[in-house]
Order: C-alpha cells, then sequence, then structure tokens
C-alpha cells in the first residue's frame, strides 16, 4: 500500500505530464504571423541552457533586427495582475486546470488521513526535503531575475497560488505553502538589493558622464544611462509590488497562525530581510511584527524572534534606526532572562549584551541588577552568558580600557588587583550566594585569563599591610581554590552540568598546562598560606584542598622536597590545632594523596603520617587511662579526649591505622559507657567510628586473600560485639548517639549481608549476619521514633531556625534511606516495609520519592508480597485508628479519609499493566474482605462488624478489577455476609459503598468524555440479560482466575460495522475543525477496532439453536457490553489519566474473558 506521500507526488507527476503534453502541442512555427507564440518558442528553446541573462540577450538581438508588427516582445508583457490573450490559442496557453485541481484535491484528502507531510515526515530522506525545497525557490528566483522573473503571468500566479495555500485549512498546504511563499520573498528580497546597487551603480555613471566637458561628453552614453535607469526603476517597482503582495497576502496573516512552526518561518525571514534590506525593511512597521511575537507562548517562536533583533543589535550602525522599538520593548528583552525554557533565556542574555555594546546608556542599573542574580543559576550555559554581562558591564570598563593602547596582551598587575577587587565587592555586597565556585565558574569562559593570575590572588592574600577583612579574605581563598580546581579538572560546582562528553585534545593540553603552572607557583607559597592562616578553621579548609589540583610529581622534578617538608610541618599542626571536622577531614585526604607508592617521596609523607598517629594514639592511651580510672573529668579532660579520638576517626576513614591496634581501647571505652552511662556523649560519637573503621579495614586485608578459619571468625566476633554495643546505644539518652548508632548499624548489616559473598568471594561466607527478631523490630522502632514525626513548617528559609531544620530533614531522610537498603537487600523482613508504606501518603513531601522507590524496587522483587505488605499496612493503620475510637463513624473521621487516600495511591502504584496485576487485584480485595468479616458482632446484634469499614478502603481498588472479576468479588462478598446477621431494611453503609464500586453501572455516561451520548445507545431489555446472570451463576462462587467463559459466538458483520459509522459521524458533528479531527482518528480507530471485536458478541449456551430470537439477543448482550465496558474505562480513567491508552490495550481482550493462550482469539483484525 503506497503512504500518501506517494500518492500526493504521484498525482503531481501526473499533472506534469499532463502540462508537458499540453505544451507539446502548442505550434512553434516562427514563420505564422497569426500565432504570437514565436517569442514565447524562441525563449523557450533558448532557456534550455543555464544562462538566462545570455538568453535574453540573443531575444533582444532577434526582436530588433524582425521587429514583426504583431508580435508582443517578452520584456513588453503587461504588469502583474494582468492576463495575456492571444486570439484562438488562449486555451492553449493556459494550464490544465482540472489537473491541477483533482491533483490538490486528491493530495489534500491524502494528507488529512495520514496527517504527515514532507516538511514533518520522519526519516532521513525527509530531513533533507525542507533544505532541498529553499535552495530550490532560491535557485528559481535566481534563474529567473533577468527574464521570467518581470514577465507578469508566471511569477503573478505562482504568488496568487502560494497566498491561496498559505490560507488553507489543510496544515500540510498552509505550512509548505508559507515556507514557500517566505523563501521567495527573502530570494526577492536579494533581487531587490542587487538593484538598488545597480541603480546606484548607474546614477554614479550617469553623474561621471554629464559631469565632463562638451567635447569628452556622449549622448549615446547618457541615453542609454537613462534608459537603463528607466529600465531598473521598472524592475524595482515591479520587484516591490511583488513583496508587497506576498507580505500583506501571506507574512501578515501567518505571523499569528496557530502552528508555532509557521510562525516561526515567519519571524526567522523577516529578520533576514530587516538584515539585508534595511532600508526598507528596518522600520518601525515591520519592527513591531517582531516586538509582538516576543511574547508568544511557544519556545521556537521566541527563540527565533531573540534570534532576529541579534542579528540587528549586533549591527552598529543599524542600531540607530532601533531606538524607539528599544524604548518599547526593552522591558520585555530584560524580562526574558527568566525564561523557563533555558536556551530562550540563554538568547535573552546575549541579546543585552549586544545592547549593552552598541547602546550606551540604554539598559539602567535596575535591568542589570535583575540581570546579575542568573550568574548563580544551576543551568551553566545561562550562568555563563549572565556572567558575559556582568564582565562587560562592570570589569570591562575598568579594567581593559587602560591598556587599550598598549601593545601588550598581558595586563598590567593594576588592573588585575582592580578585577579581583571589583570581584571580591560584587560577590560580597551582593549577598546574592555563599559560594563563590559560581561565580568563578560563571565567568571562566570570559575572563580564565584573569581568573588564572594565580600570581595576583597569592600576592593580594600575603600583603601585610592588606586593607581585607574577614569575609574578604575567605572569599578570595575560596576565589583561588575555585579556580585552580577549575583550571586543573575542568568539571564545573556541584549542580552546574556542561552536557559535554569530553574536552578536546586542545583543551586536554591547555588543562595540563594550567595544571603544571598552578602547581609551580603554588608548591612554594602554600606552606605560607597555611602558616598565616592557620588558625582559622574556615580559611585553612580550602587551602588544605588546593593540593588536590596539583601535579604532585613536581615536587621530585623540580627539586621542591623542602617545600614538602614545610607542608607536612604545616599539615602537622593544623590537625592538631583543630577538631573541626571538615579541617580533619581535608588534612586526612591531603595527606593520602602525598603517601601515593608511587611517588619517590612516599617514605617521607609515610614517616610524617607515623609521627602523626604515634602522637595522636599516645595521647588517646594517656586520657583512655584517666577516664578508665577516674568516675570524674572536667570540660577541658572531655574536649582533649574528644578531639584526639575525632583526630584518629578523620586519619582512620582515609588511611590504614589498623597497626596502631586501636579497636580494644575503643571497646573498652564503649563498654563503660553501656554500662555506667558515666561518659559523655562527646566521646562516644567518635569511639563508635574508630570501632566501625577499624572492621571495615579488616574486612578489607580478609578480603584480599584467603583467610584463615580463625581470622574469620575474629572478625565475626568482633561485628557481633559491635552490633550489640549499637542495639544498646539505639535506646540512649542522647539522640546523636543513637541516630550515629542507627547509621552505622544499617551500614554494618548491609555490608556483611549476602550480597558480600556475590562475585566469587564465597570463602567470606561465614561472615554473613542476620540480625536477630528484636534487633529488627529495635530498628523499626527507631525508626517510627525519629523519621515518621510531624514538625512545623519552614519559613522563608533564611532564619537560622529553618537551616537546622532542613538538616534535620536530610538526616531523616538519610535514616530512612538507610533502613530501605535494609529491607531491598533481604537484611530484614519485607513485612517490616509495611512501617513505612503506611506512611507514604502522609509524609509524601519529605519521603514520598524514597518510598516510592522503595515500593518499585519491592515489587520487582516479589509482585505478590508487595502487595500482601501494601494490605497490611492498610490493615495496621485501621486496627489503630479503631483502638482510639472504636467502630462507630469511623468512616467519617479526618484519619480515615487519610486512609483512604493512601488506599488511592497505593492502587495508582499498580500502573497501567491491569492484566498483569490482575491475579494480585483480586487477592487483596478477597483478603481485604475476609478481614473486613473477620471479627463478628455477638449473635442475635443487628451491630456491624468492627472491621466492616475496611471495605471503604478496598473500594480504591475496584478500579483495577476487570468486569468478571467484579461479578465474582460480588458473590464472594454475598457469600461471605450470610454468616453475619444483618437488620433487615437497614444495609451496612460499607457494603453499599463496595458493592457500588463493583457495579459495571458505578460511573454514568455524564461523567466520563470518553463513554458515547446516552441518546446515542439502545438498551433493549429482554431474557438475555437474565439468562447471562443464570448462566454465570456456577462461575462466580470460584475466584479462579483460569477459568475460561464460553467461547463467543461470532456475529454478521452487519452488526459489526453498525457502530463505528455512528460514533464516526457523532464525532465529525461535535468537531469540525482540522486540528481536532487529526486528533480524532485514532480514538475512532481504536473504537473501530474495540467494538468490531468479537469478544462482544458473546451469548450463553442456547440449545434452542439460532434464530431471530437468537440475534435479538445477541443485539442486546453487544450493547450491554459495549456500554459496560465503556464505564470501567471511565472508572479507571479518574485514577489515571496518563496512562489510558496503555490500559484499554490490556482491558479490550481480557474483560471478555479470552483464552491469553490462544492466538487465533488474539488476532482479531485477522477476521
Amino acid at each position: 500500500m503506497s503512504s500518501p506521500l506517494q500518492r500526493a507526488a504521484g498525482g503531481a507527476k501526473r499533472v506534469l505530464s499532463a502540462s508537458s503534453s499540453s505544451s507539446a502541442s502548442l505550434p512553434f512555427d516562427d514563420r505564422d504571423s497569426n500565432h504570437t507564440s514565436e517569442g514565447n518558442s524562441d525563449s523557450l528553446l533558448a532557456d534550455e541552457g543555464s544562462d538566462f541573462e545570455d538568453s535574453l540577450n540573443h531575444n533582444v538581438k532577434k526582436r530588433a533586427a524582425k521587429r514583426p508588427p504583431k508580435t508582443t516582445p517578452v520584456a513588453k508583457h503587461p504588469k502583474k495582475g494582468s492576463r495575456v490573450v492571444h486570439g484562438h490559442n488562449r486555451k492553449q496557453s493556459e494550464p490544465p486546470a482540472n489537473d491541477l485541481f483533482s491533483a490538490v484535491k486528491a493530495a489534500k484528502s491524502d494528507m488529512q488521513d495520514s496527517g504527515d507531510y514532507p516538511l514533518t515526515a520522519p526519516g532521513p530522506s525527509w530531513k533533507k526535503f525542507q533544505g532541498s525545497f529553499c535552495e530550490f525557490v532560491r535557485t528559481l528566483v535566481c534563474q529567473c531575475q533577468y527574464s521570467l522573473l518581470y514577465d507578469g503571468f508566471p511569477m503573478d500566479n505562482l504568488i496568487s497560488l502560494l497566498t491561496g495555500l498559505s490560507d488553507s485549512q489543510v496544515r500540510a498546504f498552509r505550512h509548505t505553502s508559507t515556507l514557500a511563499a517566505m523563501k521567495l520573498m527573502t530570494s526577492l528580497v536579494r533581487v531587490a538589493l542587487q538593484l538598488s546597487l545597480h541603480q546606484d551603480n548607474n546614477q554614479r555613471q550617469y553623474e561621471a558622464e554629464r559631469n565632463k566637458g562638451p567635447g569628452q561628453r556622449a549622448p549615446e552614453r547618457l541615453e542609454s544611462l537613462l534608459e537603463k535607469r528607466k529600465e531598473l526603476q521598472e524592475h524595482q517597482e515591479e520587484i516591490e509590488g511583488m513583496m508587497n503582495a506576498l507580505f500583506r497576502g501571506v507574512f501578515v496573516h501567518r505571523y499569528r497562525d496557530v502552528l508555532p512552526e509557521i510562525r516561526a518561518i515567519c519571524i526567522e525571514e523577516i529578520g533576514c530581510w530587516m538584515q539585508s534590506y534595511s532600508t526598507s525593511f528596518l522600520t518601525d512597521s515591520y519592527l513591531k511584527y517582531i516586538g509582538w511575537t516576543l511574547h508568544d507562548k511557544h519556545r521556537e517562536v521566541r527563540l527565533k524572534c531573540l534570534k532576529a533583533l541579534k542579528g540587528l543589535y549586533g549591527n552598529r550602525d543599524l542600531t540607530a534606526r532601533l531606538e524607539l522599538f528599544t524604548s518599547r520593548f526593552k522591558d520585555r528583552m530584560v524580562s526574558m532572562v527568566m525564561d523557563k525554557e533555558y536556551d530562550v533565556a540563554v538568547e535573552a542574555v546575549r541579546l543585552l549584551i549586544l545592547i549593552l555594546k552598541n547602546m550606551e546608556g540604554v539598559l539602567t542599573d535596575a535591568d542589570c541588577e535583575s540581570i546579575y542574580p542568573v550568574v548563580y543559576a544551576s543551568n551553566r550555559g545561562l550562568a555563563c552568558a549572565a556572567g558575559e554581562f556582568l564582565y562587560w558591564k562592570l570589569f570591562y570598563p575598568e579594567c581593559e580600557i587602560r591598556t587599550i593602547g598598549g601593545r601588550e596582551r598581558r595586563q598590567s598587575p593594576g588592573a588585575q588587583r582592580t578585577f579581583f577587587q571589583l570581584l571580591l565587592s560584587f560577590f560580597v555586597e551582593s549577598e546574592l550566594h555563599d559560594h563563590a565556585a559560581y561565580l568563578v565558574d560563571s565567568l571562566w569562559d570570559c575572563a580564565g585569563a584573569q581568573l588564572k593570575d594565580w600570581e595576583s590572588l597569592t600576592s593580594l592574600l600575603l600583603e601585610k599591610d592588606q586593607n581585607l577583612g574577614d569575609v574578604q579574605e575567605s572569599t578570595l581563598i575560596e576565589i583561588l581554590v575555585s579556580s585552580a580546581r577549575q583550571a586543573s579538572e575542568g568539571h564545573p560546582p556541584v549542580g552546574r552540568v556542561t552536557g559535554r562528553k569530553g574536552l578536546t585534545s586542545k583543551e586536554r593540553k591547555t588543562q595540563a598546562d594550567d595544571r603544571v603552572k598552578l602547581t609551580e607557583h603554588l608548591i612554594p607559597l602554600l606552606p605560607q598560606l597555611l602558616a598565616k592562616f592557620s588558625a582559622d578553621a574556615e580559611k585553612v579548609t580550602p587551602l588544605l584542598r588546593l593540593l588536590s589540583s596539583f601535579d604532585l610529581h613536581i615536587y621530585c622534578t623540580g627539586r621542591l622536597e623542602k617545600h614538602l617538608e614545610l607542608f607536612l610541618q604545616q599539615l602537622q599542626e593544623v590537625v592538631m590545632k583543630h577538631a573541626e571536622p571538615a579541617v580533619l577531614e581535608a588534612g586526612a585526604h591531603a595527606l593520602y594523596l602525598l603517601c601515593n607508592p608511587e611517588f619517590t617521596f612516599f617514605s617521607r609523607a609515610d614517616f610524617a603520617r607515623s609521627q602523626l598517629v604515634d602522637l595522636l594514639t599516645d595521647r588517646f592511651q594517656q586520657e583512655l587511662e584517666e577516664l578508665l580510672q577516674s568516675s570524674f573529668l572536667d570540660e577541658d579532660e572531655v574536649y582533649n579526649l574528644a578531639a584526639t579520638l575525632k583526630r584518629l576517626s578523620a586519619f582512620y576513614n582515609a588511611h590504614d591505622l589498623t597497626r596502631w591496634e586501636l579497636y580494644e581501647p575503643c571497646c573498652q571505652l564503649l563498654q563503660k559507657a553501656v554500662d555506667t552511662g558515666e561518659v559523655p556523649h562527646q566521646v562516644i560519637l567518635p569511639a563508635l567510628t574508630l570501632v566501625y573503621f577499624s572492621i571495615l579495614w579488616t574486612l578489607t586485608h580478609i578480603s584480599k586473600s584467603d583467610a584463615s578459619q580463625r581470622q574469620l571468625s575474629s572478625l565475626r566476633d568482633r561485628m557481633v560485639a559491635f552490633c550489640e554495643l549499637c542495639q544498646s546505644c539505639l535506646s540512649d539518652v542522647d539522640t546523636e548517639i543513637q541516630e550515629q548508632a542507627f547509621v552505622l548499624l544499617s551500614d554494618l548489616l548491609l555490608i556483611f549481608s549476602p550480597q558480600m559473598i556475590v562475585g566469587g568471594r564465597d570463602f567470606l561466607r561465614p561472615l554473613v549476619f542476620f540480625p536477630e527478631a528484636t534487633l529488627q523490630s529495635e530498628l523499626a522502632s527507631f525508626l517510627m521514633d525519629h523519621v515518621f514525626i510531624q514538625l512545623g513548617d519552614l519559613g522563608s528559609g533564611d532564619s537560622q531556625e529553618d537551616h537546622l531544620q532542613i538538616e534535620r530533614l536530610h538526616q531523616r531522610r538519610r535514616l530512612l534511606a538507610g533502613f530501605c537498603k535494609l529491607l531491598l537487600y533481604g537484611v530484614l523482613e519485607m513485612d517490616a516495609a509495611s512501617d513505612v508504606f503506611k506512611h507514604y501518603n502522609k509524609f509524601y513531601n519529605d519521603y514520598g520519592d524514597i518510598i516510592k522507590e522503595t515500593l518499585t524496587r519491592a515489587r520487582q522483587i516479589d509482585r505478590s508480597h508487595c502487595s500482601r505488605i501494601l494490605l497490611l499496612s492498610l490493615k495496621q493503620l485501621y486496627t489503630e485508628l479503631l483502638q482510639d475510637h472504636g467502630p462507630q463513624g469511623l468512616n467519617e473521621l479526618p484519619a480515615f479519609i487519610e486512609m483512604r487516600d493512601l488506599a488511592r495511591r497505593f492502587a495508582l502504584s499498580f500502573g497501567p499493566q491491569q492484566l498483569q496485576n490482575r491475579d494480585l487485584v483480586v487477592m487483596l480485595h478477597k483478603e481485604g474482605i475476609k478481614f473486613s468479616l473477620s471479627e463478628l458482632p455477638p449473635a442475635g446484634s443487628s451491630d456491624q462488624p468492627p472491621n466492616l469499614a475496611f471495605l471503604e478502603l478496598l473500594s480504591e481498588f475496584s478500579p483495577r478489577l476487570f468486569h468478571q472479576d467484579k461479578q465474582l468479588l460480588l458473590s464472594y462478598l454475598e457469600k461471605c455476609l450470610q454468616q453475619v446477621s444483618q437488620a433487615p431494611g437497614r444495609p451496612w453503609g460499607p457494603v453499599t459503598t463496595y458493592c457500588h464500586s463493583l457495579s459495571p453501572v458505578e460511573n454514568t455516561a455524564d461523567n466520563s468524555p470518553q463513554v458515547l451520548p446516552s441518546s446515542k445507545r439502545r438498551r433493549v431489555e429482554g431474557p438475555a440479560k437474565h439468562n447471562r446472570a443464570d448462566g454465570s451463576s456456577s462461575q462466580e462462587e470460584s475466584l479462579k482466575l483460569n477459568s475460561i467463559p464460553p467461547t463467543p459466538t461470532l456475529t454478521s458483520t452487519a452488526v459489526k460495522s453498525r457502530q463505528p459509522l455512528w460514533g464516526l459521524e457523532e464525532m465529525e458533528e461535535e468537531d469540525g475543525s482540522e486540528l481536532d479531527f487529526a486528533q480524532g482518528q485514532p480514538v475512532a480507530g481504536t473504537q473501530r477496532s474495540r467494538f468490531l471485536g468479537p469478544q462482544y458478541f458473546q451469548t450463553p449456551r442456547n440449545p434452542s439453536g439460532p434464530g431471530l430470537g437468537n440475534q435479538l439477543m445477541r443485539l442486546s448482550l453487544m450493547e450491554e457490553d459495549e456500554e459496560e465496558e465503556l464505564e470501567i474505562q471511565d472508572e479507571s480513567s479518574e485514577e489515571r489519566q496518563d496512562t489510558d491508552m496503555q490500559a484499554s490495550s490490556y482491558s479490550s481482550p481480557s474483560e471478555c474473558g479470552l483464552d491469553l493462550l490462544d492466538s487465533t482469539e488474539l488476532d482479531v483484525e485477522d477476521f
């Protein structure tokens, strides 16, 4: 079957063949004076070549020689809009209108059916079509600019055709003709520009010839120049007339077309006209269209507007004509910096940069201040564009103008100092952000050379008589570290992504050179900087991190070992002076970088490490003995012991300190804390971390080689003992100790889970540890007490309390994530997940993403078990509510309404795979019915069972059921209710609600947009309905999903084809627009395939055989099944609107009870 595009192309070929055949029948006898096609035939024969100008000259000479009295030359054709009549040959010169009309009509029909046309069709061949099509229009005008362009007939008819098609309701015609018309207009603008240049040249030649003396002046030359001027003016008038017709007939109507692609084409082309032919188009009457379209709601159109304006503002000669436009639309251009589309915002900033450069004084301080905060945007492209704007506004006038007269490319030291002072003042005074690394990254592309002037930075920091404050010094150090990291690594700060996969070879070479320069300059100065700022933890921490940006081999190759010794000395002083975690972590990491066995100075670094750890270990042993021997310690002794433990813990994290044997003394300390409770919590926290790292380093040694059974047993004993200590700490009074113990215990249980033997490490099987039930319950209790707690709402986010509350939220999220990992990796029983899932709706804003991911992973592990856990969560919540408030009025409480919302969210988590989840949902309903009737009221009492309100929660899962499953569940519920005494005439509300959710008539046609109107449907009441109910009563006593209904009886094709006809007629009556019609086709297609399926013509077994009564019953059943199926779809569409199409693909075969293993019943379309 041919595609609509191929059929349209075939129609065009037939038109061309018809037109060529008709043109071949024209007479070409140039000796016949009655035929006026002599000039045309000669021009046609001559136009077979590619040079139209030579053919025109040839025809002019030929006509000048012959000058037939009754022939109209080509150059003397009437102007546009007129029609030439050539006697009795008029019909032969006109195109075959009937064939063209037929081709257009056929193409319109094909494109309406398919919705695809060359400009939007997928595929590589169609991707090139637009470029080739635009090139064709340009070449056509270029080749015709000396002959046929000024012939009134072809261009006027082409413009009329494009104008008419651009107003078509068919999108394909409108889009294609608008593109052709705009490209034609652009080509005509180029021709008009050339004509204006020719006119200028002609005017200069005429003035030069006229200014000659009387003896040198040539009258024939002046006459030819005058004739040439007249001819050029006529051509200019004709071109301007064509452009005016295209602009008013196409552009004025299509620049606000409903299709954004058409609007983008118009704006892009008018920008080209303004740049190439500014004398005619760069006026306010044309600029207003771009200004109006700046407010367009589509990204592509706004982008084209900004790019068009960039071409105008980028030319300083054109900015004088843009003053009125700028004053009118400047606010809009400034506001587009905050556009929701990043690429549009980037173009807006770059446009404002051009305005800043070429139009002085236009952007006010208020306009610039609205752009400055964008330098801290998360999108790097936008931040870099704003950084360039900041550079040209603040830094360039002060730092660059002073060096314009000099020949050296390198700036003077004074200019560099001015640059950093301005940078400091902007960062500190603006108070827009707390981290200067984002400002450095934003300025890196435009001011990278200034930021890499580390000599100026370090000289500012090491000056004795500097006038920098504490905040300015910290900011300058952060700028130094950020620029060094950016130069050596090339990575943006956290939260910004470049989107590039890698660096080019040139960029890698530049990065390596910068790293060498940085290292050679900072290695001698880093000890001096550490010595000056060693007392300030905020300043010394980033300085220690500078070492990660160095090329450490230069310590050896550059003979700089003495500076290494100085650095190690300063590092030891900093570590012994501070106890802050950030400083200790930076110092431990710096020493780790130096203690690489590949370096020749490894022995020196290792000796310095051993010396430092020996000093810390000796202090720890002395302080520990004092603590164990005395029952009381003053604050200084507690602080010293805690600081020593913190230093050892930080270095134990990065270095292997196993040979110092810190496990036993730390365990003694923790055991005393558990037994007596006299150990301060400042000491317990780092001691727990030390024991944890000791176990991990021991495991690392054992994993590298085959360990003996004694080593494995010793490690397991240590791990079990530590778990018992952490379990005891979970009940400690101090919250920090509880949380630290929980985190360490979660990580340790995860490491020693069954996952540790994966990957050929089966020899570690003796180390696998499963927590006991008491430990699991304590972990779950800790989670309930410390994670799922209600806190107050956050304020503006600026106060200290808000920051603390946010930090606490992050800590609780880490605790929950650790517990969920234990569930998913099988360390804890999966049933414990009910304690997490039951808080899904209540704490959705805080932990919704974590709980959702846990639920998804749990369903991937075991779908059936996960469904039972969801039901268990609802049971637990219902039981807690029942114990607190009793059974009376339970379903009216706010907590019960929240439970219904949770049940609805659980139902949505099953997704659109209705067929795959069929058995799970039915099982969930069955277990829920059992729970609701598990506790019966006393005998003779009319009270409802206490758990009966649980049926209202189950009703939220009813939309996930198939129709036949609903009938089976209704019968099962009725069977269960027979065991319960119920007062006559007083139905229980939960039972009514649940039965209503299982009823097929729950959703009416008025509530669902997908159900056909009730006036279009028939309900034929007959005995077939009762027969079907009787026939299915035997099936409703069981909930087995493998039961297959009777094989459906196929009806005649006349009954099948009746439904989609009136469905399509109604759809066309409701919406006749081209856009909605195109969108409505797939819906009609799905309705057709759904209605024509043989499964909708099921009838009960009738021994009387086929007949008129059977046909009526089939018709009745067919319409009832259609109505029920549509109502079921409405019910499910209310729960998940975004997955209707996927769900309907599962609902069609299975709702009617098809055998899903029988391929003959699945291939419905083959019938």
